[in-house]
Order: C-alpha cells, then sequence, then structure tokens
C-alpha cells in the first residue's frame, strides 16, 4: 500500500481487533524505516496489537466514536471447557492462587484437575509476553510520540494499557475521553 509513496510523512488509517505481538512488531518496524513521522488516524477501533501499533506513532487522532483498547496479551488454550482466549495475566495471577491455596492439603485436590491442563514453560511465556508487550509499547511511546524524553510517563501508559486489572476484559473499549484520563498525560491523543 506505501509502494511509490514519496515524503517522510503519513497519515495512518488504522481500524483493527489485533493480532499478534510479533506482527505488530515487524509492522511497526517496517513502517519505521519508511517514514519518520506517522500520524495514527482511528476511525472506529484499534485493538490489542492494532493500540501496540498505534502507540508507535508521532500522534493518534481519535473521534469521539472512536476507542483503543487494553495490550494485555492472550494465549489460544485447549481446556476441558473447549479452546479459549486466556489473559497471560490471568494465567499467572491464577497459578499465584493456586500456591497459596494449595498449602492447605484439603484444597490440593480442588486445584490438581485445573493446573494439569496447563503445559510446561506456559507461566515462563505468560512472563514474557507481558515483558515484551509493555517494553515494545513504552520504547515506541518514548522514542515517537514523546521524542525521547520522559521516560517514566511512557512507562505509566504501557503498564497501564498492558495490566489486565485496570481493564478486567480483553475487548474493553477506551475511548478518546478515558484514554486521556486512564494514560494520565497522554497528550498527543486528538479529537478529531
Amino acid at each position: 500500500m506505501i509502494h511509490g509513496l514519496k515524503g517522510e510523512s503519513l497519515d495512518l488509517i488504522l481500524h483493527s481487533p489485533g493480532g499478534s505481538i510479533e506482527a505488530a512488531e515487524a509492522f511497526v518496524a517496517y513502517m519505521r524505516t519508511k517514514f519518520s513521522d506517522i500520524r495514527v488516524i482511528i476511525p472506529q477501533a484499534a485493538m490489542s496489537a492494532a493500540t501496540m501499533i498505534a502507540c508507535s506513532a508521532n500522534a493518534i487522532v481519535m473521534g469521539k466514536h472512536s476507542s483503543i483498547g487494553p495490550i494485555d496479551p492472550q494465549f489460544v488454550l485447549q481446556t476441558q471447557l473447549g479452546r479459549q482466549m486466556v489473559p497471560a495475566q490471568s494465567i499467572i495471577d491464577q497459578f499465584d492462587l493456586a500456591k497459596k491455596e494449595s498449602q492447605d492439603p484439603k484444597k490440593l485436590g480442588a486445584w490438581m484437575p485445573i493446573l494439569s491442563q496447563y503445559g510446561p514453560a506456559l507461566l515462563v511465556q505468560c512472563d514474557n509476553a507481558l515483558k515484551l508487550s509493555r517494553q515494545l509499547v513504552e520504547s515506541w511511546v518514548f522514542q515517537y510520540m514523546f521524542g525521547g524524553k520522559n521516560l517514566e510517563k511512557a512507562k505509566r501508559i504501557s503498564g497501564h494499557l498492558a495490566d489486565h486489572k485496570n481493564f478486567k476484559a480483553h475487548g474493553r473499549h477506551i475511548g478518546l475521553d478515558p484514554a486521556r484520563m486512564r494514560t494520565r498525560t497522554f497528550i498527543q491523543l486528538k479529537a478529531r
């Protein structure tokens, strides 16, 4: 779509339910080799990995009906109830709760069938996915949106957007005003 475009600036219209962190990272890396000034325009919704892509822009333009979403990584797990999308943070929280409650031998039996459905290395994968999501957004907001200034603010924004406990559901829509308030000083959000 960008073949033959000249200039350093790009207006990217972004409407997507999201996708993989790795695909978002590759897309941003490529776009940033072509353009030094990117403005993301969200006509309706840029969720999950699309929110991450939006955070790699120099500015985000949203209307009153537009929304971004949490960037907390999700895992597709095959459970006894079928395939489910499960937040990485919820998996880690459930293991922490299981460790605590399993100290009581009476509760250990209840946890065994739940924990047995998870494969090896899942906790490490969850932790890595959470770190990657935060690190990418933090880096992009700091470098592109904030021009290499205010790393602490970039950390707050990425941490907030990646924290499943803030939103309780991965599909929550964060409109223009809540995005401004929740990201506390995400000043580059502009109303259309």
